[in-house]
């Protein structure tokens, strides 16, 4: 059972890469801070794109500061006992403990707002994020726009020299527009090591 007036939740922004995952992180964080609420910001240590290790940024420019951290177990350590929201950005880079992590501090009360990609490059669940989904209390799922057809995009289309990667290709790549695409279902191809790739250009 709760006590006092803090009453929190798990909320939970995922997507294909491109769709506006972060820059609906940042928007929560800066109505949270107009608020007048203690906030705290992480990403992982992986995504340094564009703005640097110490913040997050959206593709189109949009920042603000963020922690990085190698591990939940850190972001517990670092979690200050003020803290009344805490962001967590490209929380598919994190290990499983982030869902303990996230259970507890909401149980204490924080509302704890994360966002992440939820299906790797092959269109396969992405580490800790369909755990994630299934305990958050609110969920919103962001699609890009299709760069083959137009259509909404729900697929991260990773390339190699401008082609698609191959399927044993491993997992975690980070990387921005010179390395992936949004794509729909239909357009999203992950091709077979024995497969011929002239076809699935």
């Amino acid at each position: 059972m709760q006590h006092g007036t803090r009453r929190g939740r798990i909320e939970v922004i995922a997507g294909v890469m491109f769709s506006g995952k972060s820059e609906e992180l940042i928007r929560r964080v800066r109505r949270a801070v107009i608020a007048k609420k203690r906030v705290q910001v992480f990403k992982s240590h992986l995504d340094a794109r564009y703005a640097g290790l110490y913040s997050i940024s959206t593709h189109d420019g949009g920042i603000v500061e963020a922690e990085p951290v190698d591990s939940s177990e850190e972001i517990m350590t670092r979690r200050r006992p003020e803290t009344e929201v805490l962001a967590v950005d490209e929380v598919q880079f994190l290990d499983d403990g982030i869902v303990s992590v996230a259970n507890t501090l909401a149980d204490q009360g924080v509302r704890i707002v994360l966002a992440g990609i939820d299906m790797d490059f092959r269109g396969l669940p992405f580490g800790p994020m369909p755990a994630l989904l299934a305990i958050a209390e609110i969920v919103d799922k962001l699609q890009a726009i299709c760069v083959v057809c137009g259509e909404p995009a729900s697929r991260n289309q990773r390339l190699v020299n401008g082609r698609p990667a191959l399927w044993d290709s491993p997992t975690i790549m980070v990387g921005g527009r010179e390395s992936y695409e949004a794509r729909c279902r239909h357009c999203h191809t992950v091709p077979r090591a024995d497969e011929d790739q002239t076809a699935l250009l």
